[in-house]
């Protein structure tokens, strides 16, 4: 055997080792026959029990990529660093995960930039802080001002009620009632318990579905991105070609029509990033 000949093999051997592991992930998936995807437990109209949004999206996909669907629902950890190592690149030390994408990961450069362990890709969807009053007790909401001596419902552990009870060093804190979930608070406003609630716009508009008395409007405040923040898809760093086959799987959905009909089903109005 020549010199070339060999050099030829040992190189063409190289290029093969080193496609491999690109094509390895999504091989993996394939013989699994399965999709795992991971989703918050009690995150309503995204997921929970009854389904959501983030469910329905996880079942589009595993169709469209021809794979059977296998739900990895878990509770949210204290941070989110917590949930991508166990669901997305570690596992629990339980045993449950990872799953092969997990759902509702923000995608923030700076979140990027410190995860070095996962891909954060894929944009489905943008998000942000609204205030929804009765307009028997605020007729009119101009700004934050107008919120002082109201009662103002908040989900515990939220951005909204981080923002509002930090506000102003404290100056609504008496007037906050916190409810174990959005949804809660949201029943006590509709019972004429508060007069407005500081939520995410996807848990007002799914449990209102733009109801004239129960009015949305966005809600300033310093420490909150004005334009809202974007959610998408995390896979396992290394990845890429679950993370191709994902992307080209939303892109078709979005252009047939068929993720903003997952979110109307909702009552939720589909932002595009």
């Amino acid at each position: 055997m020549s010199r070339r000949t060999t050099l030829l093999g040992a190189a063409a051997a190289l290029a093969l080792s080193l496609a491999l592991p690109v094509r390895a992930d999504w091989d993996k998936v394939q013989q699994t026959g399965s999709l795992k995807v991971a989703v918050y437990t009690d995150f309503a109209p995204f997921s929970s029990k009854e389904g959501g949004i983030d469910v329905d999206l996880a079942e589009a996909l595993a169709k469209k990529l021809r794979l059977r669907l296998y739900l990895l629902p878990f509770p949210a950890g204290e941070e989110l660093g917590d949930d991508l190592r166990n669901m997305v690149w570690k596992g629990h030390y339980l045993g449950y995960g990872p799953a092969d994408v997990m759902l509702h990961v923000p995608v923030d450069p700076r979140l990027m930039a410190a995860q070095d362990k996962v891909q954060i890709f894929a944009p489905y969807h943008v998000e942000s802080v609204q205030l929804v009053r009765d307009v028997k007790a605020m007729p009119a909401f101009d700004s934050i001002d107008a919120l002082a001596g109201k009662r103002i419902g908040v989900e515990k552990v939220s951005i909204a009620g981080m923002v509002l009870l930090g506000e102003g060093n404290g100056r609504f804190r008496d007037n906050v009632r916190i409810y174990p979930t959005a949804a809660a608070a949201l029943e006590e406003l509709k019972a004429g318990k508060l007069d407005a609630v500081l939520a995410n716009r996807s848990e007002i508009e799914t449990v209102f579905r733009g109801d004239p008395a129960y009015p949305l409007a966005p809600a300033v405040f310093q420490r909150l991105p004005r334009n809202g923040w974007a959610v998408g898809m995390a896979v396992k760093k290394g990845n890429e070609d679950v993370a191709r086959h994902l992307q080209a799987a939303l892109n078709e959905l979005r252009d047939s029509g068929e993720l903003q009909a997952i979110f109307a089903k909702y009552g939720v109005r589909a932002v595009q990033p």
